[in-house]
C-alpha cells in the first residue's frame, strides 16, 4: 500500500515539475534505480514495494519517445547512454541475483519490451546481445518458476528478432571451451555495487557494433563470464528422459545453443500455454537458414530427443487394442490446439484423449520438420525414423497378435495420411519399404522384413488385417514420392521382360489364326476353358461379344487403339453375369468423371519425376532376364484371382489398390496393367490375364447356379440399399464378387480411356 502511494506521489511530482530534456530524464530514472542499491540495506522487501518497476517503465517510454522523434535508424542520446553505460549488463546482474525479490521478473519484462518496441536493430550491439545471451541462460532453470511467463515471452521475442535477421543467430552460438573454469565467490551485494559504479571514459569503445565474421559464434567466444557457468546446466530432470546438457553425448562439438536449450527446458512445463509458446520458439529457430545454427541445433541440443521421446511416450500411452475406425475417423488435431474434454464429447471412445495427444505431437513434429532448414530437416527426420519408427513402431507391426497387428497398422495408416513434410515422408517411406531399388527376385522378397510382413498382411487370414493393410498401401500410393511406386512396382517392369518380343515382319501382320491375332490370349487353350465345347451357348455368346479382331490392332506409335482396349475390358464379363444395365446410373460413363479427376491428381505430383512418354525400346531391354512381378503385385494378383470367393469388402479394397496403380502415368505400368494386347512372355501374367482366368472360372460356375441372373440383380439392389429384404441368398459371396468384377472392368476401361485422351491432348 505504501509503495503504491509513493509511486502516485512520484508521478504527481513529475507532472508538476518542469519537463527535462529526454536524456536528463532518462539518467534521472536510471540513477534512482542505482541509488536504491547503494542506500538500501533491506534485501528482503519485494521489488513491487519499491519504485524500480516505475523507473524501468519510464526509461522504456523515454527510449520509445526518442526513437519516434528521430529519423529511422538514428540512435539518440538516451539509447547511446544505455549502450555506453552497459545498463543491460547491470540489469542482467540484478535479475540473476533476483535482488530485491522479483527483480528477475522485472528485468525479463524490460528486455522483452525493449526488443519488441524499439524498431532499430539492437542485437548487433555487443552491449545488447551479450547480456541478452546471459539472460537466456537463466530461462527454464526451474520449472513452474514464478517468472516462467516472462521467460517464455522474452525467449520468443528473441526468436522473432532472429527470424527477421537470421545472420544474428551466430551471436548465440557459444564456444564452451573458452568459458571460465569456475564461478566467482564475490558476495551478491558487493558484486552489484561494483556493477553500479560509473564507468570510465575508456569504455566508450563498447558502444559500437560487433564485427560479424563468417565463423559461427566468433563474436561471443571471449564474452562468456565464469559467473554464468552454473546457468548452463538445466535445473530439473526431464520427465520424458530428454538428456540435459550435462548428459549430452561426449562426441558433440564444444558449442552451446542456449536459446534452444532454454526453450527445450520450458517445453517440460506443466503449463500447457508455456509449452505451446516454447514449441513456437523452437519452430522459429529451426527455420533459420544459417547452416552453422542448423548443425548446432541438431548436434549440440536435445531437440531430436525431445521429438522422439514424446512421440514414444504418447504412442506407448495408447491402448493395446483400438477400433481401427476410431483411429481413422478421429478428427484432425493441429498441434497446440488439442484441448479435449471427455465430458463434452458425445463420440468419446477408450483412448481418445491419448490418441489426440499422439496425433497432436506428430503434427508438431511434421510441421517443425517442414519448416526446418534443409539439412536440419533431414537430420531430424532420420532421427525420428531410427528412434521412433524402428525402435517403437516396428516391433508392434511385426508382432503375431492379430489385435496388436490391426491396431498398429491402423496407427501407421493414420500416420501416413497425416505426414506432409518432405523429409519426414521420405523417412517414413524408407521405414515401410526400405531403400532398395534393384529388381526383386522370388528368393529375395524377404530382404527387408517389415516390407515383406506388411505385404503378406494384405493376404492375411484375418480379413480385417488384410483390409487395413491394403488401405494403408492405398494411402501410401497417393503420397508424392517416386520411391513408393518404384519400389513396389516399377523396378520390376523396367526391362519389359514380361513381354515376348517378336521382330515385326509382314507375315506376322497378315496372319490371323482362328480369328485371333498371333500372340493374343487364346481362351480355348486355357485349362480353365477346356470344359467348354465349341457349341456351348454361353461360350459362343461371350466370345462374340468381344471386339472384332484386326491384324493392325496397334498404332504406329506403339499404343493400342483405345477403343479396342476399352471394349476389351467392357466385354470381359459375359452378358449373363452383368447386372448394371438393370439399374440406372451404373454405366461405364459414371466412372469417367472420377477417373479424370484422380488421374489429374496423380499427374500433378508425377510430373516432376520426368517419366518417359513411351515404353523403353526392346533393343535396350534385357528381355532374357527372368521376370517376377514383385511381391506386391503377386499378392494383389493372387487376391484378384480369388475375387469370386472373397468377402465383398476385401474385393473392394483389392480393386481400389489396383485401380490406383493403374492411374500412374508411366508407360510400363500402363502397358502391363491396361493393355490386353501385349504378348506376354511364357509363365508371365498381367492384370488382364488374371481377370480372363477369373471370367473363365465364372463361366463354369454360372451354369451350376439356378436363377443366376435374378439372384445377381437382387444382390446388386441390396448392395445399393434398394432392396430392404433380408432374405438369405445362396452363393451371395460369389454374386457379390461378380458385381465387383463387372464394376472393376468398367473402372479400368474408364482409366484407359482417360489416360489415352490425356496423352493425345496437347
Amino acid at each position: 500500500m505504501f509503495s503504491k502511494f509513493t509511486s502516485i506521489l512520484q508521478h504527481a511530482v513529475e507532472a508538476l515539475a518542469p519537463s527535462l530534456p529526454l536524456q536528463e530524464d532518462f539518467v534521472y530514472h536510471w540513477k534512482a534505480i542505482t541509488h536504491y542499491y547503494i542506500e538500501t540495506s533491506d534485501d528482503k522487501a519485494p521489488v513491487t514495494d519499491t519504485n524500480i518497476p516505475s523507473h524501468l517503465e519510464q526509461m522504456l517510454d523515454i527510449l520509445i519517445q526518442e526513437e519516434n522523434e528521430r529519423e529511422s535508424g538514428e540512435t539518440g542520446p538516451c539509447m547511446e547512454y544505455l549502450l555506453h553505460h552497459k545498463i543491460l549488463e547491470t540489469l542482467y546482474t540484478l535479475g540473476k541475483a533476483d535482488c530485491p525479490p522479483g527483480m528477475k521478473q522485472q528485468v525479463l519484462s524490460f528486455y522483452t519490451k525493449l526488443l519488441g518496441r524499439i524498431r532499430q536493430p539492437l542485437l548487433p550491439h555487443i552491449n545488447v546481445h551479450r547480456p541478452v545471451q546471459k539472460l537466456i541462460r537463466l530461462c527454464g532453470e526451474v520449472l513452474t518458476a514464478p517468472t516462467e511467463n516472462e521467460e517464455i515471452q522474452f525467449l520468443c521475442i528473441v526468436c522473432a528478432k532472429l527470424k527477421q535477421d537470421p545472420y544474428l543467430v551466430n551471436f548465440f552460438l557459444e564456444n564452451k571451451s573458452k568459458a571460465g573454469a569456475s564461478g566467482s565467490s564475490i558476495p551478491v551485494r558487493e558484486s552489484i555495487s561494483g556493477k553500479l559504479k560509473e564507468p570510465s571514459a575508456s569504455s566508450a569503445s563498447d558502444t559500437g557494433q560487433t564485427e560479424l565474421t563468417g565463423e559461427p559464434g566468433a563474436a561471443t567466444n571471449n564474452e562468456t563470464e565464469s559467473t554464468e557457468q552454473a546457468a548452463e546446466e538445466p535445473a530439473s530432470v526431464n520427465t520424458l528422459n530428454i538428456p540435459s546438457q550435462s548428459e549430452a553425448p561426449a562426441n558433440r562439438p564444444n558449442q552451446d545453443y542456449n536459446l534452444v536449450n532454454s526453450l527445450l527446458n520450458l517445453t517440460r512445463s506443466p503449463d500447457g500455454r508455456i509449452v505451446v509458446k516454447a514449441c513456437e520458439g523452437l519452430m522459429l529457430l529451426v527455420s533459420l537458414p544459417e547452416p552453422a545454427a542448423a548443425k548446432c541445433l541438431t548436434e549440440n541440443t536435445a531437440l531430436c530427443e525431445l521429438l522422439t521421446e514424446r512421440l514414444t511416450v504418447f504412442y506407448k500411452a495408447l491402448p493395446q487394442s483400438m477400433d481401427p475406425l476410431d483411429i481413422e475417423t478421429v478428427e484432425s488435431v493441429n498441434w497446440g490446439l488439442d484441448a479435449y474434454s471427455g465430458k463434452e464429447d458425445t463420440t468419446a471412445f477408450p483412448g481418445k484423449r491419448a490418441l489426440i495427444s499422439f496425433l497432436s505431437w506428430l503434427d508438431y513434429c511434421d510441421q517443425l520438420i517442414k519448416e526446418a532448414q534443409k539439412t536440419a530437416a533431414v537430420t531430424l527426420a532420420r532421427y525420428v525414423r531410427e528412434r521412433f519408427f524402428v525402435s517403437v513402431m516396428e516391433p508392434q507391426l511385426m508382432q503375431t497378435s492379430e489385435i496388436g497387428i490391426l491396431t498398429s497398422t491402423a496407427l501407421l495408416n493414420r500416420l501416413i495420411r497425416q505426414v506432409t513434410s518432405e523429409a519426414l515422408l521420405q523417412e517414413t517411406i524408407y521405414f515401410i519399404l526400405g531403400e532398395q531399388r534393384e529388381p526383386e527376385t522370388l528368393a529375395g522378397i524377404n530382404s527387408y522384413p517389415l516390407r515383406h510382413r506388411l505385404i503378406e498382411h494384405c493376404d492375411h487370414l484375418s480379413d480385417e488385417i488384410s483390409i487395413m493393410t491394403l488401405r494403408m498401401f492405398e494411402h501410401l500410393l497417393q503420397k508424392p514420392s517416386e520411391h513408393i511406386i518404384y519400389n513396389l512396382v516399377l523396378r520390376n517392369l523396367e526391362e519389359r521382360n514380361y513381354t515376348e518380343y517378336k521382330p515385326p515382319c509382314q507375315e506376322d501382320k497378315d496372319v490371323v489364326e482362328n480369328g485371333q491375332i498371333a500372340g493374343a490370349i487364346d481362351l480355348e487353350e486355357d485349362p480353365l476353358f477346356t470344359d467348354l465345347s465349341p457349341g456351348n451357348r454361353l461360350s459362343a455368346d461371350w466370345l462374340s461379344a468381344s471386339p472384332p479382331q484386326t491384324p493392325d490392332h496397334t498404332k504406329s506409335d506403339g499404343k493400342t487403339e483405345v477403343h479396342k482396349i476399352v471394349n476389351s475390358f467392357l466385354c470381359l464379363v459375359p452378358d449373363e453375369a452383368k447386372s448394371s444395365y438393370h439399374v440406372e446410373g451404373t454405366g461405364y460413363d459414371t466412372y469417367l468423371r472420377d477417373a479424370h479427376r484422380q488421374f489429374r491428381e496423380f499427374c500433378a505430383f508425377c510430373t516432376r519425376w520426368e517419366w518417359p512418354g513411351t515404353p523403353k525400346t526392346f533393343e535396350k531391354c534385357r528381355l532374357d532376364a527372368a521376370f517376377f512381378e514383385g511381391h506386391f503385385l503377386k499378392v494383389l494378383f493372387d487376391r484378384m484371382g480369388r475375387i469370386l470367393d472373397q468377402p465383398y469388402d476385401v474385393n473392394l479394397q483389392v480393386t481400389s489398390v489396383l485401380s490406383k496403380l493403374s492411374m500412374f502415368p508411366h508407360p510400363h505400368i500402363h502397358e502391363y496393367l491396361l493393355d490386353p494386347y501385349i504378348n506376354l512372355a511364357p509363365g508371365c501374367r498381367s492384370l488382364f490375364s488374371v481377370i480372363v482366368r477369373v471370367v473363365g472360372d465364372l463361366m463354369l460356375r454360372i451354369q451350376r447356379i439356378p436363377d443366376f441372373t435374378p439372384k445377381l440383380l437382387q444382390v446388386r439392389k441390396r448392395l445399393l440399399g434398394l432392396d430392404p429384404e433380408d432374405a438369405v441368398i445362396d452363393h451371395s459371396t460369389l454374386l457379390e464378387g461378380v458385381i465387383v468384377l463387372e464394376e472393376f472392368c468398367k473402372e479400368l476401361a474408364a482409366i484407359a480411356f482417360v489416360k489415352f485422351h490425356a496423352s493425345t491432348t496437347p
